[in-house]
């Protein structure tokens, strides 16, 4: 899946101009309506700075949640995401047009801006025409911007209108990456086509369905694979271990023996001890076992599997993670993840390339404090996945080439 070498926002010439720059501003809120985790607004800063610092006009486009796209959802407005924007951006007024992406108010707004000025609108669903891909709600967008910029890669493997039918909409007009889509195509696009060996990928997460056409991919280009998180147990049961209570996905019996027994350089290993709870709550009895009697589920890892897979992530010079496993958010079940968390970390300061998948596996290694010991975090899940998968992006495809 070669995906092009694309032009950047530094590339360009932007003094003067306007930039219209889909970022991923999909950041968690509490319950209060308070951002949990910044992190995605943190990492699109310093394309907003390339752009600010030259002089361009930025014009920002995000969506957040899943509102209906039948009208405005207070719950949802990015709000929140224009004042923690204007913290990280000391001195600079980062204007916001609320409940409004592609209407008046946003026009007046985008007009209205001089040269380094910012303006954040607001969430692009609470218009129909973003999921949908209308070409009428891409051409207004179109119209904020003579230059686009994609940044958003949390959104780029999908098709709504701000990542494709608003860069096919722009015509001539230059179309390029943001510098954190740029670095995350290098990280990941790069290493799967030429990665330095042994080349080790971590998979877990909850479900087998999740993350079966990224293993059918990565079978045959790593040289090993290790299996846990809830997941492995449906492998586990595949070839007639005693697994318990634990998650199984029956339909995918079959199909989780030929990915373990399958041909290929690709060695496989799975949890031969688990740390197991009776439920999913704190205050669960706690055993680990080899075979896990009835009544019992295995929640992590076993802390010889722990020490297995954290052996091989340390002769590794290349490993990707996508997927935690275990529990992570309810100790003692985060041992397994924090024990290769570590190992990752200290391989790569041995000299390895080790790159963490978004999602829940980022907010674990976050969570444990060695988020900034990896080569690389992603901050897509389910784009790390797609490209896992070995698919190409139409959002990229759509960027001018190098």
């Amino acid at each position: 899946m070669p995906l092009m070498a694309t032009r950047t926002i530094e590339d360009v010439d932007v003094a003067g101009k306007r930039i219209l720059m889909r970022v991923d501003f999909n950041v968690p809120l509490d319950d209060g309506g308070a951002i949990a985790d910044d992190r995605r607004i943190r990492q699109a800063i310093p394309s907003i700075e390339s752009v600010l610092g030259r002089g361009g006009r930025l014009v920002l486009v995000s969506h957040l949640g899943r509102p209906k796209g039948a009208g405005v959802e207070p719950a949802l407005s990015l709000r929140p995401a224009a004042d923690r924007l204007g913290e990280l951006l000391p001195g600079t007024a980062v204007g916001f047009v609320a409940g409004d992406c592609a209407g008046a108010a946003a026009t007046a707004a985008v007009t209205a801006l001089g040269d380094g000025e910012v303006v954040l609108l607001d969430n692009l669903r609470f218009d129909p025409g973003e999921k949908s891909a209308d070409p009428d709600f891409a051409a207004r967008l179109a119209a904020f911007g003579d230059i686009y910029c994609n940044d958003a890669f949390g959104t780029a493997h999908r098709s709504d209108a701000s990542m494709v039918a608003v860069p096919a909409a722009m015509g001539d007009r230059p179309k390029v990456a943001g510098l954190l889509l740029a670095n995350e195509l290098r990280y990941l696009a790069d290493v799967l086509k030429d990665p330095a060996r042994p080349f080790v990928a971590v998979i877990g997460g909850a479900k087998v369905s999740d993350k079966l056409a990224a293993l059918r991919n990565l079978k045959g280009l790593v040289d090993v694979i290790l299996i846990g998180g809830a997941m492995a147990y449906t492998f586990l049961e595949s070839l007639g271990v005693q697994v318990g209570s634990s998650l199984v996905e029956p339909s995918l019996l079959d199909e989780a023996r030929t990915i373990l027994r399958g041909p290929g350089r690709t060695v496989s290993y799975y949890p031969f001890d688990h740390r197991c709870g009776r439920a999913i709550t704190p205050d669960t009895p706690v055993e680990v076992f080899e075979a896990i009697p009835d009544g019992w589920m295995g929640l992590d890892i076993g802390p010889g599997t722990a020490d297995r897979f954290a052996d091989m992530v340390a002769g590794a010079r290349t490993v990707i993670w996508n997927g935690p496993l275990g529990v992570f958010e309810m100790p003692p079940f985060d041992t397994g993840s924090r024990r290769v968390a570590e190992a990752m970390a200290a391989a790569t300061d041995d000299g390895a390339v080790t790159i963490v998948g978004g999602g829940d596996t980022a907010a674990a290694v976050e969570r444990f404090g060695l988020a900034a010991r990896f080569s690389h975090v992603s901050t897509g899940g389910g784009a790390s996945l797609r490209m896992l998968e070995g698919k190409r992006f139409e959002s990229v495809d759509q960027l001018d080439e190098c």
